[in-house]
């Protein structure tokens, strides 16, 4: 596998009523993923990217990070440290952001 972590976040465009992942700052979190990764110096061993849709619109923005498939809902962007501190970078799942289908 070329990335110890990689993440994937939901990018989905929706057209209104429906809940969707981009409108509700699914690309800036992207690019918050990536500015975090770069900070930490990251980048060559994880990667952050968007997606189209995970299935989870209901608990948008969501996330998913592999390998171990761990999900995460209604992600804020003050969300993004902690997630690459405790989850990438500790392997320790931010549990009250966790989705459990």
């Amino acid at each position: 596998m070329k990335y110890k972590k990689h993440v994937f976040i939901c990018n989905n465009q929706k057209a209104a009523p429906k809940k969707s992942c981009g409108e509700a700052h699914g690309n800036e979190l992207v690019d918050a993923f990536k500015a975090a990764l770069a900070e930490r110096g990251l980048l060559k061993e994880m990667r952050a990217q968007r997606t189209g849709c995970l299935d989870a619109c209901a608990f948008g923005p969501t996330l998913v990070v592999y390998p171990e498939g761990t999900y995460y809902g209604n992600v804020q962007l003050s969300d993004v440290a902690e997630i690459v501190d405790s989850h990438l970078v500790n392997d320790q799942p931010v549990e009250r952001l966790k989705l459990d289908f």
